[in-house]
């Protein structure tokens, strides 16, 4: 559960950060548009275990012992890591479809009252964007909480797959493997029973809205 909150909290950040760095059309953040965009293709295009495998044992295997903080050589941090990359990607085409639903309209309207470019980014299209795309949002944060289980593969035994994997090899008892699926499963039911409630509430007030 921490490296999953952590995680989530970092795709956050990452994935808007990367969203908006593709929607600036300046000509002067072209290098920085680009750099967006390969960082989506690629890491969208790649499975998220095999970054894992090579971040988990590719980094510890170029680094020379002594020059970096044991901590950041950590299985979980470097899964962590790992993941952040691939849901970043993933995110951001989230957020980046959210900002493209917002009629051309309201940033205009922004920008008659006075408003920077930002200034309407910041306080017209992204709270708009941000709640549209809430539904999806949630959607990925249950498939990062199951991709979770995959750092086991770098032999962090701090992720509930691996204590019950470690369990079970060693007493012949396969319980803790349905203990870690319940587990599982309090976290990802209540986050859909969550997505279904918001898309309806969605539907209600557009519906509304068209009524209006």
């Amino acid at each position: 559960m921490k490296l999953f909150i952590v995680c989530e909290i970092l795709v956050l950040i990452l994935g808007l950060t990367i969203a908006v760095s593709r929607g600036v059309r300046s000509p002067a953040f072209f290098p920085l548009r680009l750099f967006a965009t390969v960082y989506t293709d690629v890491f969208r295009g790649l499975p998220v275990i095999l970054v894992i495998y090579a971040i988990g044992f590719g980094v510890p295997a170029l680094v020379t012992p002594g020059t970096v903080p044991s901590w950041m050589l950590d299985p979980a941090v470097l899964g962590g890591f790992a993941l952040v990359l691939c849901y970043s990607a993933y995110v951001a085409e989230v957020y980046r479809a959210g900002i493209d639903s917002v009629h051309p309209s309201q940033r205009a309207a922004a920008r008659s009252l006075g408003l920077t470019n930002a200034q309407a980014m910041r306080f017209v299209v992204l709270p708009q964007a941000v709640r549209r795309v809430i539904p999806p949002l949630l959607n990925d944060f249950i498939a990062l909480t199951k991709d979770v289980a995959l750092v086991s593969i770098l032999g962090a035994s701090v992720e509930a797959f691996r204590q019950a994997q470690i369990y079970a090899a060693s007493n012949f008892n396969y319980t803790p493997l349905m203990a870690a699926a319940l587990l599982y499963l309090s976290v990802t039911i209540p986050l859909a029973r969550i997505v279904d409630h918001l898309q309806t509430r969605d539907q209600r007030l557009r519906g509304a809205g068209g009524a209006v």
